[in-house]
């Protein structure tokens, strides 16, 4: 769809302005400045602090020297300088005094340089607050600028110039250059391709899997604008092409479009505050719309299953270096398997195509002829062996002996096993004898408690409410003088008269009961009244 925007191509180019303003307006690197990895140096930030350009760690590896959002804690990359060359520890990047922004290794050897040499070099450099990091010349003049070497994002405000290319990273954590890529071509189409992996700069590509679909020549520019929208336009302004056509406030989110692992071309949004993302998490949020709509779609072909197949994004291989230390590449000359392949690569030579077999846990098996590598995953089908196919099969097989291994582990397993039963055999007997020994303890303990609490009650105590004791049937008998004088007789039996052999010689009456079953309340009662009677007769 072609729209015809009054003044739109002068607006386009008012939209250039703010760089180079901001560009000669802030200068933050002077010459002979320079960052260490791993020293500790603050990185370079733009004016109000959202983006930062100087080393992250991104593995064990290295270090990348970027720009990175500076303001969330995911410190996402943008942007980086050497992504297939990770930089060591001790690396240092400097902007030096003839104006070189050089990325150099510990041991001073250069990795990257910016500008091109022979050129005439920078005054300054400036890291803007649209993401930008430029080096600027006399009266301010543009040198270079990391807008115009775009890795896998663009940002608001920047503009995909003819012949510039996004490269999907390879992994999400592994920002080296990928298998997909999408680029403005010269003949003014904006298209996405499957690259020649690992010759993703190489002319050869596999398979192009979306495209504008632009007239020859037309596309001239995929400007983003701080709006977020995304479009193609020709030369004259004219919008050829709507990319992506979501509105986004860039006052209250940060926004980025980045051709992520997968190949698919996203727009994601993140909230600068939590005030300002009260309607959005405080994450990276993609946006509803994507290119292309459906991947899995997208690429098929007749060579290979498709990027939702065995070209997808593989989890479990996350350690070739295991996969390269079990197996060894034989050759079988004249041999293929038609049919059966789930990854093609050109001009690579022949050791590539062996190296990246056996560092892939899918391949069994890659055919390599004339520069190009089909890598073969089992059951291998339809082999065929003939003289005149002229192709070379590269068969991965473990090595060592096999059986011998097998045994092995079967053996080492069965040691575990009984060693596991040996422990828990042990360990529960020791819990069992512990418990019992607990219980015997607990036993002894309540049984010499009780014991001690018996011989601790006294033999006479006074009874509750009344100044009464309590006495042996023996000492009852020797005070009445062995039931001897009966006082009188009730309902439960006869009453005698006894005499206590104490200082006092006090006397008192003995109630014999001939019912055992008498309430102790009842005979409190008994006694209680003839205690009474006691006093009133003394």
């Amino acid at each position: 769809m072609n729209l015809q925007l009054p003044y739109c191509f002068c607006f386009f180019l008012l939209l250039q302005l703010p760089f180079s303003t901001n560009g000669k307006a802030y200068k933050n690197v002077s010459l002979g400045t320079s960052l260490t990895a791993a020293s500790g140096d603050l990185p370079w930030t733009s004016p109000s602090g959202e983006f930062a350009f100087g080393f992250q760690q991104v593995s064990d590896a290295g270090y990348l020297l970027a720009i990175w959002f500076n303001k969330i804690p995911e410190r996402t990359i943008v942007w980086s300088a050497n992504r297939n060359k990770l930089a060591p520890r001790g690396s240092t990047v400097q902007l030096t005094a003839d104006g070189l922004l050089v990325l150099n290794d510990q041991s001073g050897r250069r990795i990257w340089t910016k500008p091109e040499l022979g050129g005439s070099g920078a005054t300054y450099g400036a890291m803007l607050d649209t993401g930008n990091f430029v080096l600027a010349g006399q009266a301010g003049a543009t040198l270079w600028q990391s807008f115009d070497e775009p890795t896998d994002t663009l940002l608001p405000t920047q503009n995909l110039n003819s012949g510039a290319q996004l490269i999907a990273p390879y992994l999400e954590k592994n920002y080296s250059d990928g298998r997909f890529k999408l680029i403005l071509q010269g003949d003014g189409n904006l298209v996405m391709y499957t690259t020649a992996y690992p010759l993703t700069n190489s002319n050869v590509s596999n398979v192009a899997y979306w495209a504008t679909g632009s007239s020859k020549g037309s596309g001239y520019q995929v400007i983003f604008n701080q709006s977020g929208y995304m479009y193609l336009v020709a030369s004259n302004g004219t919008i050829l092409n709507q990319v992506f056509s979501n509105s986004v406030s860039l006052q209250d989110l940060y926004l980025r479009a980045t051709i992520d692992y997968d190949g698919v071309f996203r727009q994601y949004v993140y909230p600068k505050s939590v005030s300002s993302g009260k309607n959005w998490v405080m994450n990276w949020t993609t946006s509803p719309n994507f290119v292309p709509p459906n991947i899995c779609l997208a690429i098929t072909n007749g060579i290979v299953s498709g990027a939702c197949g065995f070209n997808s994004y593989c989890k479990d291989c996350d350690h070739p270096s295991q996969e390269i230390d079990r197996f060894e590449i034989r050759d079988m000359l004249n041999t293929d398997f038609p049919s059966n392949d789930y990854e093609f690569f050109g001009s690579v030579d022949e050791d590539w195509c062996r190296r990246s077999c056996l560092s892939d846990c899918y391949c069994d098996v890659a055919i390599f002829k004339d520069g190009r590598c089909f890598k073969k995953r089992g059951p291998l089908l339809h082999g065929v062996t003939d003289p005149n196919i002229g192709d070379k099969a590269l068969m991965k097989v473990r090595k060592g002996n096999r059986t011998e291994e097998l045994a092995q582990k079967k053996s080492a397993k069965k040691s575990d096993r009984s060693a596991l039963i040996i422990s828990g055999s042990v360990l529960l007997g020791s819990s069992i004898f512990l418990i019992v020994l607990s219980l015997l303890g607990i036993y002894v303990f309540f049984t010499r408690w009780n014991r001690q609490k018996q011989k601790m009650i006294p033999q006479h105590h006074a009874m509750r409410d009344m100044n009464l004791q309590n006495f042996t049937y023996n000492e009852l008998e020797t005070a009445t003088g062995g039931f001897d004088e009966e006082l009188g007789r009730g309902s439960f039996g006869p009453v005698y008269k006894g005499v206590l052999g104490d200082e006092d010689k006090q006397m008192i009456a003995v109630k014999k009961h001939h019912v055992l079953d008498f309430a102790q309340e009842g005979l409190r009662l008994v006694l209680s009244f003839f205690f009474v009677l006691l006093h009133v007769h003394e």
